[in-house]
């Protein structure tokens, strides 16, 4: 992020440490500061890579101190010292997140360890491509339980915590898949529209004091799209076929997130954001014949 207009940039630094009250350069960096989350807690899943980690870190840079998870022990403690890095604690909890009790559980350890809740990305998720006649019913809960379940679980266990320290933010990490239809995706496509609408009812649950709201993210360069991103044929396609001719960065979502969970979005509750380069259809197809 860029400093405020008129502010040093080792002056705008300074300004950030100091309490409100005390801070001068007040014409051009009060929008910014609404962006902090200094001091709040964040649980952020699946966040040993990509989308996940970018989040957790830019949470970090924005004054969180973060719980990490995912299945990887040595990719969490990378992040773990980028959290450090930018001067804030992180706490590490490898776990099998396709497990709900295992999300959950991170509500608990988020308060044991750092002293309370304030945030939460339900981050973790995917399934792959699957033809619709191989998509057993078996498949199609998976999936559900992948990328509905364990937001729910989580969901569930953060808010006695948040509530308890007078409210906080949610975001749930949809797709645009969840919103436009291609072929090979009866399952993620199904479980990311459900999450997408459980964002909806949630937010009504949970209103006043608790936000919820949801990305729906286009083709982001991570290690699920590194088939695309490293050929150049199919990134091409992919790109022209995307209204913005680019395909995105995990550190886009991560800046969506920021703005969600601070006061910035503090007017934002039961909404789905795209952020996806402008797509209004599958922007590269599996080649999937008729039946």
């Amino acid at each position: 992020m860029l400093a405020p207009a008129g502010c040093g940039f080792r002056r705008w630094r300074r300004q950030l440490a100091l309490p409100p009250k005390t801070r001068t350069c007040y014409s051009s960096g009060v929008i910014f500061d609404r962006l902090r989350v200094t001091d709040k807690v964040a649980v952020v899943t699946g966040a040993g890579r990509g989308i996940g980690a970018a989040t957790a870190v830019a949470l970090a840079e924005a004054g969180a101190d973060v719980v990490i998870s995912s299945r990887t022990e040595a990719e969490l403690n990378d992040v773990a010292a980028r959290i450090e890095k930018a001067g804030r604690k992180a706490h590490v909890v490898p776990a099998d997140l396709s497990d709900p009790e295992a999300a959950a559980g991170l509500a608990g350890a988020a308060v044991d360890v750092l002293g309370r809740l304030d945030i939460v990305v339900n981050n973790v998720g995917g399934t792959y491509p699957r033809p619709l006649l191989e998509t057993t019913v078996e498949f199609l809960e998976e999936a559900f339980r992948f990328n509905v379940s364990t937001a729910h679980a989580l969901t569930v266990a953060a808010t006695p915590a948040m509530l308890a320290t007078g409210g906080g933010a949610i975001v749930n990490i949809s797709s645009a898949m969840g919103r436009v239809a291609g072929r090979g995706f009866a399952a993620y496509g199904t479980a990311k529209a459900a999450l997408a609408h459980y964002t909806r009812l949630t937010a009504a649950d949970l209103a006043p004091r608790i936000r919820v709201n949801a990305i729906a993210v286009g083709s982001v360069a991570t290690s699920a799209l590194d088939i695309v991103v490293r050929n150049a044929e199919l990134r091409a396609k992919m790109e022209a076929a995307t209204p913005l001719h680019a395909i995105g960065d995990p550190d886009d979502i991560a800046a969506t997130v920021v703005y969600l969970a601070s006061s910035a979005g503090g007017f934002v509750t039961g909404k789905v954001i795209e952020v996806d380069g402008g797509l209004q259809a599958p922007n590269l197809e599996l080649g999937l014949p008729d039946l």
